[in-house]
């Protein structure tokens, strides 16, 4: 286990801990930093369609100026 990874498994096993209202609280000051809230956006998307298939980037450009 890297250090990080076992940093991180502190920070939850610690916000895990929290009583319900607490949790709220954090969840909601993280989400109150944009960088933070567009960050956690994109990891969901990514996880989301993580089992699409790939595509060639020209594919796409060119997909995407046919629509525009």
């Amino acid at each position: 286990m890297t250090t990080i990874d076992a940093t991180s498994e502190v920070f939850m096993t610690a916000f895990r801990a929290l009583p319900k209202k607490a949790r709220e609280a954090v969840v909601d000051k993280m989400l109150s930093d944009k960088e933070f809230r567009e960050d956690l956006m994109d990891a969901a998307i990514i996880e989301q369609r993580r089992r699409e298939p790939a595509r060639p980037l020209e594919d796409y450009l060119s997909d995407r100026g046919k629509k525009g």
